[in-house]
């Protein structure tokens, strides 16, 4: 009777996405005794993309959390090469020795996600794919969410970490376009198996060119391809995956130089292409009644800050222990976006230098990303 009484107590939370801010926000208000529901519209886990780092505070945030020495042993430990439109490598360096990520963690994006996900425990959190919230209405001691496949449920609170696009953040906050600010270009990530840099295994290779560039992560077990590339705004929809091929085709189909088209064409037949345009997500206020956003669907810094996912699991787990605290949603979200949100942005502001060194547009730009690394 007791155990029935203590689960009757219980907030009923529902998180939206299951990527790195979702899955450690469920691992903590599990552990704070939350009834945490999680769903992600993909089928799965989404482990493609290029390796992340681990790095701040959000090493201590892991530790917390028991996770670092797993992390730690799944580190991606690496090479790196820039090569010019032969191949020809131009300088060679290793980036985890880069004095500006020493101490941090870079580990595959997929392992950390495999890690996060295995340490909720499954009796308890509720974690359903291939489904999305259709709707959702604030009521006095709660919220009434409706789901795509019809069926509805009521929670005391609800959150969207469910990335750039948020599903939450329209549904309660407003249209994409009055948060989202567009950078001037656009990126691409998938498995390319089949594509041979010619270098050891565990070598990044990247070759830049004015306005783009071309990159390969290739492991012991495959490769991901990346193609980034400057763009005036495109008319496009982030869920239409046969345009993003047109675009891709459109933007590299006669560039020759290096792995190009080999990469590109792995990339066009892949089933799993992600494709998005490079944006931060700037949204004034963070919660609204019972409602309260977290990681990219609160902040996207761009993954050309270097934090995006560290940024994630910090602000996670600072909602978390806001909510834990001060037991009032009220002052809990309050608390949490007045702590988490300069360093949010301060975090944003650093996109214009990791642009630039990405994705020169002049050819001093060009050199200058070239000698940093031999400076290194």
């Amino acid at each position: 009777m007791l155990t029935q009484n203590i689960e009757k107590m219980k907030k009923r939370v529902l998180i939206s996405g299951a990527g790195f801010a979702g899955l450690t926000l469920a691992f903590w208000l599990d552990k704070f005794c939350f009834d945490v529901t999680v769903v992600e519209y993909a089928n799965g886990l989404r482990r493609g993309g290029s390796p992340i780092d681990v790095r701040g505070e959000a090493l201590h945030i892991v530790q917390e959390m028991g996770l670092l020495d797993k992390i730690k042993a799944k580190e991606f430990i690496h090479s790196d090469e820039m090569v010019d439109a032969n191949g020809e490598t131009l300088v060679r360096f290793a980036l985890n020795a880069q004095p500006e990520y020493l101490g941090d963690i870079e580990i595959h994006r997929g392992d950390l996600l495999d890690i996060l996900y295995e340490a909720i425990p499954r009796e308890r959190v509720k974690i359903l794919f291939g489904t999305s919230i259709a709707s959702m209405s604030e009521e006095s001691d709660g919220v009434a969410v409706v789901f795509e496949d019809g069926s509805s449920q009521h929670f005391d609170y609800v959150f969207g970490a469910d990335g750039t696009h948020s599903m939450v953040r329209r549904l309660i906050f407003g249209d994409e376009k009055q948060f989202s600010k567009f950078f001037g270009a656009y990126f691409a990530f998938a498995e390319v198996n089949q594509v041979d840099s010619g270098r050891p295994k565990n070598t990044g290779v990247f070759y830049r060119t004015l306005g783009k560039q071309v990159l390969l992560y290739q492991f012991m077990n495959g490769a991901n391809g990346v193609l980034m590339f400057r763009s005036p705004k495109l008319d496009w929809d982030f869920r239409d995956k046969a345009q993003h091929k047109q675009i891709l085709h459109d933007v590299f189909g006669e560039v020759t130089d290096w792995k190009t088209q080999e990469i590109l064409e792995a990339m066009l037949l892949s089933d799993n292409l992600y494709f998005d345009e490079v944006c931060q997500i700037h949204v004034p206020e963070w919660h609204k009644g019972r409602v309260a956003l977290v990681g990219d669907a609160a902040h996207a810094p761009s993954f050309f800050t270097g934090m995006g996912t560290s940024l994630a699991m910090i602000g996670a787990a600072r909602l978390a222990k806001s909510l834990i605290e001060y037991g009032d949603h009220h002052t809990a979200f309050a608390r949490y976006q007045d702590i988490h949100k300069p360093f949010a942005e301060e975090i944003q502001s650093r996109i214009v230098q990791g642009q630039r060194y990405q994705l020169p547009e002049t050819e001093e730009e060009l050199q200058a990303s070239i000698d940093r690394f031999r400076k290194g």
